[in-house]
């Protein structure tokens, strides 16, 4: 068996088992965490809180969060899914009815995970504990976007590859920027 048809089993299986399996009263917290995630405004609230209380520290964990979601929502919505155009799951494999409010886009990757663990993962070498508490909006985003139907498990993990990317570049952009600026190649 071909890795793609691999894949694609894996991800008929979990999608069925995560629309099937996850209780109400979680995939109704799920829902309420994606839905205050939609169009960054969970990342970008929390990014003020950041500036506004954290001092410094804050400032500059925000900052790096906001340029790294940036970057994560350029590469996978602006970039792969004008590129892919893969369908959503099958709305058979759903169970409820979250499967009626799903975007029309592509659904590879997830743009919702991208932009979560981009947040997260910029803003955890600048402030760890703030970094830590983002991870748990973070995980419910990406499970969201499976148990609801919006998106296979591989679209979600090739999300979330892209936000771990978009968080590293913003990290090591400008001492790399530097670095070719001085050897001038």
């Amino acid at each position: 068996m071909r890795l793609l048809d691999q894949v694609r089993d894996a991800d008929r299986i979990m999608t069925k088992e995560a629309a099937s399996r996850i209780p109400a009263g979680v995939a109704k917290v799920l829902s309420a965490v994606e839905e205050a995630a939609e169009g960054t405004k969970l990342w970008c609230t929390a990014a003020g809180v950041m500036a506004w209380r954290g001092g410094w520290r804050g400032r500059r964990a925000a900052a790096a969060g906001v340029a790294a979601v940036v970057v994560a929502q350029l590469v996978s919505n602006g970039v792969c899914k004008q590129v892919t155009g893969r369908r959503r799951p099958p709305k058979e494999w759903i169970p409820h009815d979250e499967v009626e409010d799903r975007p029309d886009s592509s659904s590879f990757p997830s743009g919702h995970t991208a932009a979560a663990l981009a947040f997260t993962a910029a803003v955890a070498p600048a402030w760890p504990l703030a970094g830590a508490l983002c991870a748990v909006p973070a995980a419910a985003v990406a499970v969201e976007r499976v148990q609801s139907g919006a998106h296979y498990p591989s679209d979600v993990a090739a999300g979330a590859a892209i936000g771990l990317a978009a968080a590293w570049l913003t990290r090591h952009a400008p001492r790399l920027l530097r670095r070719w600026l001085i050897s001038g190649d």
